[in-house]
């Protein structure tokens, strides 16, 4: 802990009284009879201050972050250390998970996991951090005195780096390297072999194409830490995986019902789909208002359900857009998703382990579909195979002019992601340059492809446009797509329980 004590002068002398003077005396004798006033209002700033004001010393040069020096020993007891805000930890992102389970089944090996007991105990700090001598432990000789950090503590800022920088630089010291996109994802090989490690905070899972590259870093990693070994991995980050020899099945089936008891929905009639087709979610101003704290933790509840539910996000979403004045017909809606969960607790992801691994994509978008603002909603799925990665549903930062406009920043969102799944699995041995994006919009594609096209196109942001440099490189291949295949299409829109279930089952869910 760092101790903020306030200087005993300067702005910080105290609480002043009424009949104290603050500032310099004013002499009245020195000022004009007459004062000429601009008819023009101005505004007027005062860009000098007292000297006693400026925290700091007044004569040294600008310095950013990067440049100070550390502050002496007495000085960081007054104020806060350099690096009291820099105290981030890489931590593995959703589709980083799925991606490595994507591949294990692929490959057909066995993913395992294990956890690190009292892991930040293990980092050491390399700040000067000092902290109270603890109530009842208080040494009768040195009574004012406190302790310097040399380890890390639980509840300290800098733990989590702190640990993530011991554990990495140990895993590099015994032949593995840092992946280059995800810091979390360490990679050994071995010949034709290798050996995958995927680090969130204490939690590793890992997996190789050699049984015994897996027992020797279990063996490696007992010897420095003490480590829970868990087996197989059945349960991660609120995923359940079942590992089969034929493939993965992701879930999340148990939530569902922890969720459908919470909130009492255990007896309710079930709804076939998660949200009415053709029937938009209006503000409703004259509508009804519900408890806004319950509708926000159904709602909270519901957002992390997505992780493996890909078949609810579009209405999850559509329903997030009412959280600060929630009304009955907007708590009717979320009650609807409840009774379709009720209808398909057990539906997950499938990864099967005879599909191809070649990485391709599909991308779609409304027009103006949001009734609020008219903003259009992207949507976009990107496969390795058979096996869905990641999905995204999410409303448009620009109202669009055009479906052309609407589907082209689907497309660029869509591509952003390709990109990041290209240089992650660059880490594991793989090159998809060419990726094949599916969209179902022809003008859209003749943009990406004709930059003769821009005359036409100049409404729209720069930073959409990127997309046509990176069909240019060869990095992406823009495909059309009938409507009626765009699997991204889910993610855009209510469909009705035909069309809906028709989508469901294309990107790769299923009830195992």
């Amino acid at each position: 802990m760092l101790f903020d004590t306030l200087p005993n002068d300067g702005i910080f002398n105290g609480a002043y009284d009424d009949d104290e003077d603050v500032g310099a005396v004013a002499d009245f004798n020195n000022m004009d009879n007459t004062i000429a006033v601009s008819p023009i209002p101005t505004l007027r700033i005062h860009k000098d201050h007292p000297k006693g004001q400026i925290l700091g010393d007044p004569t040294s040069a600008v310095q950013t972050r990067g440049k100070i020096q550390k502050a002496s020993s007495s000085q960081q007891a007054l104020e806060e250390g350099i690096d009291y805000d820099e105290v981030f930890a890489p931590v593995a992102r959703i589709e980083a998970i799925r991606l490595f389970l994507a591949f294990a089944s692929y490959m057909g090996f066995t993913v395992y996991q294990m956890d690190v007991k009292s892991a930040f105990l293990y980092g050491t700090i390399e700040e000067e951090v000092y902290v109270h001598q603890p109530p009842g432990f208080v040494d009768p000789a040195h009574p004012n005195k406190v302790y310097k950090v040399i380890k890390a503590l639980y509840g300290l800022h800098q733990a989590p780096r702190a640990w993530y920088e011991t554990l990495s630089s140990f895993l590099m010291e015994n032949g593995f390297r840092r992946g280059t996109i995800d810091k979390t994802l360490f990679i050994k090989k071995k010949k034709s072999d290798i050996m995958l490690v995927q680090v969130y905070v204490d939690d590793i899972i890992f997996g190789s194409t050699k049984k015994s590259m897996c027992t020797e870093f279990e063996e490696c990693m007992h010897k420095r830490f003490q480590m829970s070994s868990m087996g197989e991995l059945t349960f991660f980050l609120g995923l359940q995986v079942k590992q089969q020899p034929d493939g993965i099945f992701i879930s999340q089936d148990k939530y569902v019902a922890d969720i459908l008891k919470k909130f009492d929905f255990l007896s309710i009639r079930t709804a076939t789909t998660p949200i009415e087709s053709n029937k938009p979610l209006v503000k409703d101003e004259d509508g009804v208002d519900v408890d806004v704290h319950v509708y926000r933790s159904m709602i909270g509840s519901l957002m992390y359900l997505t992780a493996s539910r890909p078949d609810i996000m579009f209405a999850v979403c559509a329903c997030a857009r009412f959280q600060v004045t929630p009304k009955a017909s907007h708590l009717n809606a979320v009650k609807r998703i409840f009774r379709y969960l009720k209808h398909q607790p057990k539906l997950g992801l499938w990864y099967p382990r005879d599909s191809p691994f070649e990485l391709e994509a599909y991308s779609d978008s409304d027009y103006g579909g949001a009734s609020l603002d008219r903003k259009s909603t992207t949507g976009g799925c990107q496969f390795l195979g058979r096996r869905l990665i990641s999905w995204q549903c999410k409303k448009q930062t620009i109202v669009a002019n055009s479906t052309t406009e609407a589907e082209y920043v689907a497309a660029a969102n869509c591509c952003g992601q390709v990109l990041w799944i290209q240089n992650q699995m660059m880490d594991y041995g793989f090159n998809f340059m060419n990726t094949k994006i599916h969209i179902d919009n022809e003008s859209t594609i003749s943009v990406i492809k004709n930059p003769v096209a821009h005359s036409r196109t100049k409404h729209i942001e720069i930073r959409f446009h990127f997309i046509r440099d990176c069909y240019e490189k060869r990095l992406i291949e823009v495909i059309k797509i009938h409507t009626d295949h765009n699997v991204a299409d889910l993610l855009t829109k209510g469909f009705d329980v035909t069309r809906f279930n028709f989508l469901v089952v294309s990107i790769g869910m299923l009830n195992l």
